[in-house]
């Protein structure tokens, strides 16, 4: 099987990068397996060593997002892919795993469009318009290199920044990259990692739930998962046979979840 996988950056730094590493060793063995990763509270945390204040605004559908100019693209780009790559990079190497850290921009993998305006949703509930800054919108998956790199028995570990039309780097969400190159490259299995046990309604895991039933209680999800669902319906839309919500920790987190031991299923029924 071809299994993309979405992990926070904050993995490594919570003591489950062991277990987890050691089950996609074992996974690696017998599938082809595409990392992506986030990272986005490190960020946070070395810009604003670097004086650099962090903004975060919320659009009308709920999402909550960094705002990035210019200062921010480039502690970005910094951040994830020359400092978390590379460790996520390092952890797997270290256990026999053939890792190799590519960000959107390498062979432009990720081209998108820069978005020209944002509509955010002030303390008040007003819509304001404000400039979009560089948080861009992934158009097209150019898949070469991915796929060479699993022919060759590389796992390959992306960070989520995307190619503009001017050869600028943008700033796109991990979740929807992740869908994206699941969908593209007719990938199995789509699995979040996150730091709950799956999806929450009414105080209990879901086990599982499809598309359609996932759309009538959207509006009851918060807004940190909210972003996680909008990526798997779109993977499901793709092709991707199923998503897997769960949490990055435990003993087997990923082959657990595969075999729907934990976490939520979301399938396209």
């Amino acid at each position: 099987m071809l299994l993309v996988i979405k992990m926070g950056g904050s993995i490594l730094k919570e003591g489950a990068s062991q277990d987890l590493v050691a089950d996609l060793k074992e996974l690696s063995k017998t599938n082809k397996i595409i990392l992506v990763h986030g990272g986005g509270v490190e960020v946070t945390e070395i810009a604003c060593k670097l004086g650099k204040e962090q903004k975060f605004i919320i659009s009308p559908e709920g999402f909550r997002s960094r705002y990035t100019d210019k200062e921010t693209i480039e502690i970005y780009t910094m951040v994830m892919a020359g400092k978390i790559n590379k460790q996520i990079v390092l952890a797997l190497q270290s256990q026999g795993i053939s890792a190799v850290g590519i960000t959107g921009l390498d062979a432009a993998t990720l081209k998108g469009d820069r978005k020209t305006k944002l509509i955010h949703v002030d303390e008040r509930g007003r819509k304001k318009i404000m400039d979009g800054g560089y948080t861009g919108k992934i158009t097209q998956v150019n898949s070469g290199l991915l796929t060479l790199l699993l022919e060759k028995g590389y796992l390959p570990i992306v960070t989520p920044v995307a190619l503009s039309q001017d050869f600028e780097p943008l700033n796109v969400d991990g979740d929807r990259t992740a869908a994206i190159i699941a969908g593209a490259l007719k990938a199995d299995r789509l699995i979040l990692l996150t730091d709950v046990a799956g999806l929450v309604l009414k105080g209990e895991c879901v086990p599982k739930i499809s598309a359609t039933e996932v759309k009538e209680v959207s509006s009851s999800i918060g807004s940190g998962m909210s972003t996680k669902i909008h990526a798997a319906i779109e993977a499901l839309n793709q092709g991707v046979k199923e998503v897997l919500v769960t949490a990055g920790a435990g003993n087997k987190p990923v082959s657990d979840a595969l075999d729907h031991k934990v976490g939520t299923v979301i399938t396209g029924e």
